[in-house]
């Protein structure tokens, strides 16, 4: 079984570096043209030429190969704004931007319980979620000769809170016909820091597999000990560097490690894709209990059919409704409506391999942009 050839599996932050040289070569001939696609987004960044400032993000490693890219196209249109962004996890990024050490965060999973109260005091108004970034996170593992398996939910459950400890289980071998798996035990790798990525793949287990995955979604990893690494870079390597390992990813970072297709509720197994990844999205529901503004999302963990990924992430600008600074609420509408801008998600899917947002999802991160103050 091979992955999807409509999802690029390759070095994003290696295909970020190249398209920040090309836009450094061509970046003032096209200046007018990217300037235009993001005025047209609704935000600032094409109708104020002469912003100028620093602004600082903070947050979701997931989004890290995707900054990088519209880091690079943001300074062709406002290249007196210095954008920095430290992918430090959807937690610390958060408590950077409760703590006003930054003006937005980008985090793999709204805010929720304490955060929600710690961002408003912040603010002195309610914070909004706002949908940037679309992505499947891949369930990744090295295990030698295998480069794609299907598991269902349960399984991954059983694998990650030790029930299932070898590659030849019987319930992992039932779903891989003619797969050659080895006695080798399975070595699990988890998330050490506060993750909204881990908050995603936790809900995932929670709702699909709820009698074989006891805990409730959140980002810190909730089963002591065990293997584990920091943010997804430290994922990635962990896994990596084993043998017999299996962890849980953005996809856009999965390289060359096997990756695992998911059950689906008619017994068929899906694999991610950018098309997949967007069926997904495009079932979430709103999360209840939030301003119109907040763009919160609840993805359908559990889908009818193999037409959509069920492990996928919304990643989100999480934004003050209004800041005390014109000048830093202009920086941060014009940056966040860059993303969401055609260009913007364009650059997100060549360089991290991110499904677009919809139109009707970009139409409504433009309206809470206008609404900022």
């Amino acid at each position: 079984m091979s992955l999807p050839t409509s999802f690029s599996r390759f070095s994003a932050l290696a295909g970020a570096a190249v398209l920040i040289t090309s836009l450094a070569a061509c970046g003032s001939a096209n200046s007018s043209d990217t300037q235009s696609d993001a005025g047209a987004s609704g935000a600032s960044a094409g109708e104020s030429a002469s912003l100028s400032g620093n602004l600082a993000g903070a947050g979701a490693s997931s989004q890290e190969a995707a900054m990088e890219a519209w880091k690079a196209g943001f300074a062709a249109v406002q290249p007196d704004v210095a954008v920095s962004y430290d992918a430090v996890g959807s937690g610390a990024g958060i408590t950077q931007f409760a703590d006003s050490q930054v003006l937005w965060a980008g985090s793999d999973a709204p805010l929720e319980g304490e955060e929600i109260e710690a961002a408003r005091a912040r603010c002195a108004s309610p914070a909004w979620a706002l949908p940037v970034y679309i992505s499947p996170v891949a369930v990744i593992f090295n295990l030698e000769g295998v480069d794609a398996l299907n598991l269902d939910a349960a399984t991954i459950a059983k694998i990650f809170t030790g029930e299932i400890a070898k590659w030849n289980d019987p319930a992992i071998v039932a779903s891989n016909p003619g797969v050659e798996l080895p006695d080798l035990a399975i070595t699990p790798v988890h998330r050490s820091d506060k993750s909204g990525t881990t908050e995603n793949f936790t809900d995932y287990l929670h709702e699909a597999a709820p009698e074989a995955w006891a805990y409730d979604p959140a980002k810190e990893w909730p089963i002591e000990g065990g293997e584990s690494g920091d943010k997804t870079a430290g994922v990635v390597q962990a896994v990596t560097e084993g043998e017999g390992t299996i962890g849980y990813a953005d996809a856009s970072q999965a390289g060359d490690l096997g990756t695992v297709a998911l059950g689906a509720a008619d017994g068929t197994f899906v694999s991610f894709s950018n098309e997949t990844a967007a069926a997904a999205a495009d079932t979430a529901s709103p999360v209840e209990g939030r301003e119109a503004n907040d763009i919160a999302l609840k993805v359908n963990r559990v889908p009818a059919t193999n037409n959509a990924y069920p492990l996928v992430l919304v990643s989100y600008s999480i934004v003050c409704s209004a800041y005390a600074d014109a000048n830093e609420a202009a920086l941060v509408k014009a940056f966040v409506g860059y993303q969401v801008s055609e260009e913007g998600q364009r650059m997100a899917a060549d360089n991290a391999g991110s499904a677009p947002l919809s139109a009707a999802m970009t139409a409504k991160v433009r309206a809470a942009l206008d609404a900022i103050r």
